[in-house]
């Protein structure tokens, strides 16, 4: 099954940890609606934009696996509204180019460099919530400090 164009509901919910520890990790029909804006909102605009694929480290995840790899009991991912990429298959782009063009041209909620350097990050976090009224344009570099993720609002940087 597809959710949109590019991105199918296999690799939207994949997951090692989820198969390794025998977790299911199938959205329910609210959730499964909600990634399909996600990704049409953010990922398909993206997607044209670089024309090539585009990485997809972490979409989906239920609650269980989302308590299993150490996430945040607020995380989008859980309800389908948050989308990890990388540039791992692109030859032209780099992940802060991708962070630019969604901070310039898309209707994000959250947008995180995560860790890297100055010059690219190591994957980009972006999320979606249809409720214009919630969104919070808020862009967030992520970092270790004393072994702890620290995030720093770079909003108006």
């Amino acid at each position: 099954m597809q959710l949109t164009e590019h991105v199918s509901l296999t690799e939207a919910t994949k997951s090692n940890t989820a198969e390794r520890l025998g977790i299911n990790n199938f959205p329910n029909g609210d959730v499964l609606a909600t990634m399909q804006e996600t990704s049409f909102q953010l990922f398909e605009p993206l997607r044209t934009f670089v024309g090539e694929p585009i990485y997809i480290s972490s979409f989906y995840r239920c609650p269980e696996l989302n308590k299993a790899i150490g996430g945040s009991t607020r995380s989008q991912h859980c309800k389908g509204e948050a989308i990890d990429i990388d540039d791992v298959y692109s030859n032209r782009y780099k992940n802060a180019d991708f962070f630019n063009y969604i901070k310039e041209n898309l209707p994000f909620d959250q947008l995180i460099w995560e860790f890297g350097d100055d010059n690219n990050p190591s994957w980009i976090h972006m999320s979606y919530v249809e409720d214009i009224s919630k969104k919070r344009g808020r862009i967030l570099r992520a970092y270790k400090d004393k072994g702890k993720t620290v995030y720093k609002d770079i909003t108006n940087a």
